[in-house]
């Protein structure tokens, strides 16, 4: 009679126990911590405070529809402006208000659950977060938002518009340098 074959467990890194289901990624949450919080919200301060300084300085040296020359076709032009981009929806401020305000949610809680993705996401939603949050004071205070910079080929707009822009250009490059990096096993 021989003796029944030991048999060995064989346990592998990286691999269940069968050795034959693969193991997705070792997972961490995506969820922001206090350093991306911090980062955040110091961006959006930023922003705001910025935004509402410049639009103070403007209201309170030139009258509306006052301009001043720059540069070339540059000009600080004191306008107002109800509606969203373009002037678009101008007689629909409170819809305009209460949409801005729901993104400005949706990002929040966007960014509570993933803010740690990508190490870029402070910054690219604190523009976006302090620029709408800064024309959304406008539009509550004021019914309308200043704007200011007029390039006299490009609507007039301010800061805060400025912010949207760039917080969304830096979300769209880190979306496409991500799916243009080498993934591992590639």
């Amino acid at each position: 009679m021989t003796e029944p074959a030991s048999r060995t467990i064989d346990i592998r890194v990286g691999s269940s126990t069968d050795a034959l289901t693969p193991v997705s990624v070792a997972e961490r949450s995506l969820a922001a911590r206090v350093p991306q919080w911090a980062g955040l919200a110091a961006v959006v301060l930023a922003a705001v405070a910025a935004d509402q300084l410049t639009k103070q300085i403007v209201a309170s040296q030139l009258d509306l529809d006052e301009s001043l020359h720059v540069i070339g076709t540059f000009s600080i032009h004191h306008v107002q402006n109800s509606g969203i981009a373009f002037g678009l929806f101008a007689s629909a401020t409170p819809i305009v208000t209460a949409l801005t305000a729901l993104a400005v949610g949706w990002m929040l809680v966007y960014f509570a659950r993933s803010g740690a993705r990508h190490p870029v996401l402070p910054v690219a939603l604190g523009l976006l977060i302090g620029g709408s949050t800064s024309n959304l004071l406008d539009r509550i205070r004021l019914g309308h938002v200043t704007d200011f910079l007029d390039l006299r080929w490009w609507p007039a707009f301010n800061l805060a518009d400025s912010f949207i822009v760039i917080g969304v250009g830096i979300l769209f490059a880190a979306l496409l340098l991500g799916d243009a990096r080498p993934r591992a096993g590639s």
